[in-house]
């Protein structure tokens, strides 16, 4: 039931999308869950971070989507409800990338995604880079990368991503 909740979900966003020469949703959708959570577990949590489930939602982020969706916060880590706040998240990233003139591909939304879209805009465009956006890079690498100069760590992050992501 889940996985048909899920899939019909992520046809719904593929259709409304069709004819934006958009890649296919249902497959962005699938790579960010790999990435995610290789086993695609709704109990999932990662411990450093505090994300939790499927899509490795933040806490924060759940919060403000619960509330988005006129959803009862209490219940955000249901698998439906984890659904319906990752097609939410989904469609808010697309948009924001669409606004902001980037190319829609499992790499940017992926950057939206794990970054924020506001955080992977200036990733991308190299402004406004804080030391907490260098933190934030360094954080989402494996550990071979955690000596890398600031001055190169936002290409090493970026190639690192599109490579996973294709």
């Amino acid at each position: 039931m889940k996985k048909t909740m899920y899939l019909i979900a992520m046809l719904l966003i593929s259709i409304l999308l069709q004819g934006c020469g958009d890649p296919s949703m249902t497959e962005i959708a699938d790579k960010i869950v790999k990435v995610e959570t290789p086993k695609g577990k709704y109990t999932t949590v990662n411990k450093k971070s505090g994300a939790y489930g499927r899509y490795q939602i933040m806490p924060k982020t759940a919060k403000h989507y619960a509330r988005k969706l006129n959803m009862n916060h209490s219940t955000w880590k249901q698998p439906k409800n984890q659904d319906k706040i990752f097609m939410a998240l989904l469609s808010d990233n697309v948009k924001c990338l669409k606004e902001n003139g980037m190319e829609v591909n499992a790499f940017t939304v992926y950057g939206c995604h794990q970054q924020g879209a506001t955080g992977f805009k200036c990733i991308v465009t190299n402004e406004n880079m804080t030391a907490i956006s260098y933190k934030r890079l360094r954080r989402n690498l494996p550990k071979k990368y955690k000596y890398i100069s600031n001055e190169r760590l936002r290409k090493v992050w970026m190639s690192y991503w599109k490579n996973k992501m294709s």
